[in-house]
């Protein structure tokens, strides 16, 4: 999980933050372009894997992607359960407990199933190669 949180947060933000700042000259560490980079990321973490199949960058790259465990498409309403309501809400209202117990659970479960997967009735699944 975390080698492709990181990979996504580095594509992902670091071409935000470049168009920010050739177009506005922000600040960085300002809170307002903090704010803005979360919102952006979570909307391209609920959206991509829509489009592309069950991938985000970091997924893509380590050969792995979301899918539901019905074995339905990935639409909408499955995206905003597993990022918006499992990963960022849950966090929030359980001050930050949630995604400690989440990396628990990958790390121990058998089926590396996260909180946010239960939430949205998904699971990650290794490419065949």
């Amino acid at each position: 999980m975390g080698q492709i949180y990181w990979t996504d947060i580095v594509i992902v933000i670091g071409l935000i933050w470049i168009v920010f700042d050739l177009i506005f000259g922000f600040d960085y560490s300002s809170d307002i372009i903090n704010n803005i980079t979360s919102g952006l990321y979570v909307i391209y973490a609920t959206l991509l894997p829509i489009y592309w199949k069950g991938y985000i960058i970091g997924k893509r790259v380590m050969k792995i992607h979301i899918e539901r465990i019905d074995e339905k498409p990935i639409n909408f309403w499955t995206m905003i359960k597993r990022e918006v309501i499992g990963k960022q809400l849950l966090a929030y209202v359980s001050l930050g407990i949630a995604p400690i117990l989440s990396a628990f659970m990958v790390g121990t479960r058998e089926d590396k199933r996260a909180i946010h997967d239960f939430i949205a009735g998904t699971h990650v699944f290794r490419d065949e190669l």
